[in-house]
């Protein structure tokens, strides 16, 4: 042995001995030093820098993160430095080493705990993406270890936008190349469609759009939730919804889906009674938010334009499911200005488009209204007044067939 190789070896165990002896403080000052001067090294780099006893640092460090990680100790730098392993080039040993310990379930638990602050998550999560990027082997043993929920969970309840994002693209690249667990992921994604943050709402609905044609068959499951989503406030929640919907009208559920979109255009009565809030101070001023219901119908309207104009074949199909009627129910909606402007404008197309169409919603109206609407269907919710809103409320509008249209 050379006196080049002595001197390394007697380094490294002085690092070990002084990690095996030393307080949080000097452990968290080695993990430092560590992390400065190993950045995107490859395995047998790691090697030589420990004297072919990387693992022997590597084993500590894995055994210190079970025991700790539940109470943060320098949490942070201990995943940055277990990164290093797992992203190494040609450092599948440090890999298997990792998993052997279980360390695929110490990365599920930090990003599921409570107490655990973001940067933490992020860590754990990129830790997590090494590993399902070492192909579908892992990725599988990733789903195994219940991987699936708790990415999904931490999506649903993460307040950091980047801890979101990496929740998002670890679902996606689960959701690839992995064919026994594509279904699972899905589902998963489905499940967080009705959840309360508007983001993780947003990227699962952005996600679905990627998976649905990898599990090719849509799960009826994701209807309900999926028409839920055009109740939101939040414009780029609903533009990713709508986006959805106009996919999945190439599969088996896009019936289904036409149907609940054109009954969306009348609310249930008892979803549009305001319930009085017993708590509210009369004294002071109250902004008037819209009714979760008016801005679902609002929505409905605007999405079965666009899908009408989209194809002539979709809007023949809402036409026999009697949207006509329904649109025109809409337009009398003298509570929320835009379900009026909505339903006017997407009615207006079908008008122009099917003359049986144009024909009895003329009869329907009268000529009057009827001027009124096609003059300017965007502010007809401006010109009108309470008489004819009941006229299109109370409307009994029943094509039976379609016979032509305007190419």
């Amino acid at each position: 042995m050379s006196a080049k190789q002595q001197t390394a070896i007697s380094k490294v165990m002085a690092l070990l001995q002084e990690w095996d002896k030393g307080s949080k403080v000097t452990r968290k000052k080695i993990l430092q030093d560590f992390i400065a001067q190993n950045q995107n090294k490859t395995g047998p780099e790691l090697e030589q820098e420990f004297a072919q006893a990387a693992s022997l640092f590597l084993t500590r460090l894995t055994a210190w993160l079970r025991l700790t990680y539940m109470i943060g100790t320098a949490l942070n730098e201990q995943l940055k430095a277990i990164s290093i392993f797992l992203s190494a080039s040609s450092g599948h040993k440090f890999m298997a080493e990792f998993l052997e310990v279980g360390g695929i379930l110490t990365l599920l638990e930090v990003i599921g705990l409570k107490q655990a602050r973001e940067d933490d998550k992020s860590e754990a999560l990129r830790n997590i993406h090494f590993i399902a990027n070492a192909g579908r082997k892992y990725k599988e043993l990733i789903c195994e270890s219940y991987g699936i929920r708790a990415i999904a969970e931490c999506l649903a309840k993460s307040k950091s936008e980047e801890t979101q994002d990496a929740c998002r693209n670890l679902l996606l690249m689960l959701a690839q190349g992995n064919p026994k667990f594509e279904v699972q992921v899905y589902k998963g994604l489905i499940a967080l469609l009705p959840c309360s943050s508007p983001k993780a709402q947003q990227m699962a609905a952005q996600s679905l759009r990627t998976v649905q044609p990898i599990v090719k068959n849509a799960n009826p499951s994701i209807i309900e939730p999926l028409l839920n989503l055009l109740k939101t406030l939040h414009l780029e929640v609903q533009f990713e919804a709508i986006e959805l919907i106009k996919e999945l009208m190439d599969y088996e559920v896009g019936q289904t889906l036409l149907s609940g979109l054109v009954g969306l255009l009348r609310p249930a009565k008892e979803d549009i009674i305001q319930k009085p809030d017993l708590l509210e101070d009369g004294d002071v001023p109250k902004m008037n938010a819209p009714l979760p219901v008016f801005v679902q119908q609002a929505a409905a309207a605007k999405t079965i334009g666009i899908l009408a104009r989209d194809s002539n074949e979709l809007a023949e199909k809402l036409i026999q499911l009697r949207v006509v009627h329904n649109l025109c129910y809409a337009m009398g909606n003298m509570d929320y200005a835009d379900s009026q402007r909505q339903a006017s404008i997407s009615l207006e197309y079908l008008c122009r488009t099917f003359p049986i169409v144009d024909d009895h919603v003329r009869d329907a109206m009268g000529d009057n209204l009827y001027d009124l609407f096609m003059s300017n269907p965007e502010t007809l919710y401006l010109n009108m007044n309470h008489v004819q809103a009941d006229v299109l409320v109370s409307n009994k509008l029943n094509i039976p067939k379609l016979v032509e249209r305007v190419e």
